[in-house]
């Protein structure tokens, strides 16, 4: 049985930091916590993938992951070795993830949206002795033409040529499995990088990782977990966003966890899902949330549960925000963090700590500041980087084969995140772009998200991306890349007067002055726009 991080009935945000103390164990296993010590017939994954649900209780899910763990100790795999899962929402999945955190392994989890050239990195780079995937993984890994000498086992989920049946070898394993005895600090789990701004690392974490997540999450399901909770995401678990946000609190907590596939996300659909599902707790990307409102009212038509919706990855932005308030009928709780250390800052409107445009304030147990060059605290006002401090349960071990990069992620006991921002005088914190994503135009520092938000507000735009272009003027002049919505005609009139719309809401000095129009929007697996394509287009250009 789990217990909240967070202590009993907060009266207010002050109150509850004060009273918050780290609970870490001195020895503690995910794939335990998670799977073993709730009612066997208590609901833990829902699957919505087709019109009728199926259910996998705790009791099948402690059973077959300890079953998976032996089979996968019977096929050589052994502490320490890394396991790739590359699995879509389904049963397997925690199955799988539980069962290597029992045997001591490392879990690798991989999106399904990767194809063969970044799954074969991530295998090469981890060095994984086994992957669990469907058959799509196995064409991926085909066609991706390597050989991966160190892969000794493939295990499919629905069949394939070389490689061995995942039921059969859940069925042969041994129920009375001995899961190993790991401490807080042995590594679990390995969650790569988005690749933003250049190749993806991997990001070691501890089995402590989970007790870090735990603050945050019910810091933004506003004291999660309460009777008839239900969780969702629409991110893929292999994302830290649906891993450590979704998945695995909720299965520590013993609240069930929605699973859904679709072909592709749309409004209409996750707004469906919602309804029939009951879901009573989601976490949309910001993307997934700017979807939801180019429905504009008509989002009112179905009738929803939600008690808590939160959203982290980038800025909402005030006018995402509000439509959420009038259209869904509560506050977004943002919340921050990155792969290396996630969801140090919240929003809880239920303690009203929500600032529109603002992440928040600090988790309860997490040190967050915005620091100069030379690791010095800055004062309310000042932009800097935003960075968190260690000793932290959250915060990762290393990346993994690259101790370059480990050290420099630090400056002093601060681990830095490499975005800008600035914190209020009362505390909230205000993401103002990645160091890469800063445009200095003459003589302004400029963040792109404000403009992004503005630009989402127009009632012709769907998406758009904000990149400094060099200039020989101004050093770099403001570009915007825009999706529009669906039937609007792209056309230099249209420019000009998303160009007006900016200039009158927000500066003179931050309008696009460039507008491109593209049919797509480059994101990453966790939904964030990977704007480094743009400035490298823009590049080009000059």
């Amino acid at each position: 049985m789990s217990f909240p991080m967070l202590p009993a009935d907060p009266v207010s945000y002050d109150d509850l930091v004060s009273r918050f103390r780290w609970d870490v164990p001195e020895r503690f296993n995910i794939g335990v916590a998670c799977a073993d010590g709730h009612a066997p017939d208590k609901p833990a994954i829902i699957d919505w993938s087709s019109n009728e649900p199926s259910t996998l209780s705790f009791g099948e899910l402690s059973e077959r992951s300890n079953r998976f763990a032996a089979a996968l100790a019977g096929l050589g795999v052994r502490r320490g070795d890394r396991v790739a899962i590359l699995l879509p929402q389904c049963f397997q999945t925690p199955i799988a993830h539980l069962a290597i955190y029992k045997l001591g392994a490392i879990a690798v989890p991989m999106a399904m949206q990767f194809g063969p050239d970044a799954i074969a990195y991530r295998l090469n780079l981890s060095g994984a002795a086994a992957i669990v995937l469907d058959k799509s993984g196995l064409a991926k890994l085909e066609a991706s033409g390597e050989e991966f000498p160190g892969l000794k086992t493939r295990i499919s989920i629905d069949g394939g040529a070389d490689a061995r049946d995942f039921d059969e070898l859940v069925a042969g394993g041994a129920a009375d499995f001995a899961p190993a005895d790991t401490g807080p600090d042995d590594p679990a789990l390995m969650i790569f990088t988005s690749g933003t701004t250049g190749q993806p690392k991997g990001a070691l974490h501890a089995h402590r990782v989970l007790l870090g997540h735990l603050p945050g999450v019910e810091t933004h399901h506003e004291m999660l977990p309460q009777p008839g909770d239900l969780l969702w995401t629409p991110a893929d678990w292999a994302w830290a966003g649906g891993l450590l946000n979704v998945l695995l609190p909720g299965l520590y907590h013993g609240v069930p966890v929605i699973a859904a596939r679709a072909p592709r996300f749309s409004a209409e659909w996750a707004l469906a899902l919602m309804e029939k599902a009951g879901v009573r707790n989601a976490f949309l990307p910001p993307t997934a949330i700017r979807m939801l409102a180019t429905l504009g009212p008509r989002a009112r038509d179905f009738d929803l549960k939600l008690r808590t919706l939160g959203s982290g990855g980038e800025a909402l932005g005030r006018e995402t925000l509000a439509w959420c308030r009038d259209n869904l009928g509560l506050t977004v709780n943002e919340f921050y963090g990155q792969t290396e250390c996630n969801l140090v800052l919240s929003a809880c409107a239920a303690l009203d700590v929500v600032r529109p445009g603002s992440m928040g304030k600090p988790v309860a147990g997490h040190r967050v500041a915005v620091i100069d060059d030379d690791g010095n605290e800055l004062p309310p006002g000042a932009q800097g980087q935003v960075a968190i401090r260690r000793p932290d349960p959250v915060m990762f071990l290393e990346y993994w084969g690259n101790p370059n990069a480990t050290r420099a992620k630090f400056i002093g006991d601060w681990m830095t995140t490499g975005d800008q921002g600035m914190r209020d005088e009362d505390g909230y914190f205000f993401f103002v772009g990645r160091d890469d994503d800063v445009i200095s135009s003459a003589g302004y520092r400029i963040g792109p998200g404000e403009i992004e938000d503005c630009l989402v507000g127009h009632p012709d735009v769907a998406l758009a991306a904000v990149i400094g272009k060099p200039d020989a003027i101004r050093g770099q002049l403001v570009k915007a890349y825009l999706v529009l919505n669906e039937g609007v005609a792209p056309s230099e009139a249209l420019k000009e007067a998303i160009g007006s719309f900016v200039k009158q809401r927000l500066s003179a000095h931050e309008y696009p002055r460039e507008i491109e129009f593209v049919d797509e929007m480059p994101l990453t697996t966790t939904g964030k726009v990977i704007r480094r394509i743009f400035r490298e287009r823009a590049e080009a250009e000059t």
